[in-house]
């Protein structure tokens, strides 16, 4: 089991021809990702040679999803053309749309995250790594050999910080890795995550990344407290961060106490959430919840 993306997900990327939508979809491939093509009006007709894998370019979004099936798909264009470019993936009827791009201006992000909501596509990020089901499927960026599958699911604002929460618990595996991006508007929550993994049989504790701006963190707490049966981890980026200080991602921007990192974590244990103050810790955290779940497994 996973959320989001199996390895039955059927992924077109959208930009694919580009130097970092080839460049990813030669990654992705590489994964075991089943994509079935790339769209570029442009380049309509083509193949792609892949090596062990030929990739056909489709003029449209709904082209790709009559012809192949496709069910997912990855968006590599400009930030000029993101917009235009979900909006056509929701009208085809995709499922899931990872949107990498990053630098897509707060209004056009509200307009197609909403649009896309309506017709009944999720939305990962903008500005993020996209998703990754080890073993399964890789729909975005995420290095897929840092990892195996696993019990632990995931799910970060940081894509930094979601690759090295994978490697630092490479020996234990994931179900699911998801970036949701830090950008002040995204397509999908911390809480859509949990969610899904509270559903998700083959999900035994959940990591949940978060960072300082923003009360993301406070509403997952929130959500948590009432609706999440499963063990939860967390890390917080920004300990150090001076207040009022607009930090890497768009929506980091700290205003008194609210949205600081202290007041995150503490809305979190408050929630019963175990927090870590390094990611090395954080993966020591989830060890330890996992190996305290696995003892009455063994005396039973």
């Amino acid at each position: 089991m996973a959320i989001y993306l199996t390895k039955e997900s059927k992924v077109l990327v959208q930009g694919m021809t580009g130097g970092e939508g080839m460049k990813h979809t030669r990654r992705m491939l590489a994964a075991g990702t089943n994509v079935v093509g790339g769209v570029n009006p442009r380049k309509a007709g083509r193949t792609v040679d892949f090596g062990e894998r030929a990739v056909p370019v489709f003029g449209s979004v709904h082209e790709g999803v009559v012809l192949t099936g496709a069910d997912v798909s990855v968006v590599f264009v400009p930030p000029a053309f993101a917009r235009a470019a979900v909006l056509e993936a929701a009208d085809a009827g995709i499922g899931l749309t990872a949107v990498i791009t990053e630098g897509i201006p707060v209004h056009d992000t509200v307009a197609f995250t909403a649009y896309a909501r309506a017709r009944g596509t999720r939305v990962i990020g903008p500005n993020c790594p996209g998703l990754i089901t080890p073993g399964q499927s890789n729909a975005g960026i995420i290095p897929a050999d840092i990892t195996k599958p696993g019990r632990v699911g995931l799910v970060s604002k940081s894509g930094t910080l979601t690759y090295q929460l994978m490697y630092e618990l490479r020996d234990t595996g994931f179900s699911t890795c998801v970036g949701i991006g830090g950008d002040p508007v995204t397509g999908t929550t911390h809480i859509d995550c949990l969610a899904a993994f509270e559903a998700d049989p083959d999900t035994d504790v959940i990591v949940l990344i978060g960072e300082i701006g923003g009360d993301a963190e406070e509403r997952a707490a929130a959500y948590i407290r009432d609706h999440v049966t499963k063990p939860v981890v967390g890390y917080i980026a920004g300990f150090t961060a001076p207040e009022g200080r607009t930090m890497g991602h768009a929506g980091a921007i700290v205003s008194g106490s609210a949205g600081t990192a202290r007041a995150k974590q503490a809305a979190l244990e408050a929630a019963g959430v175990r927090v870590g103050g390094t990611p090395t810790q954080t993966a020591a955290l989830v060890t330890q919840v996992l190996a305290a779940a696995d003892r009455p497994r063994e005396r039973s």
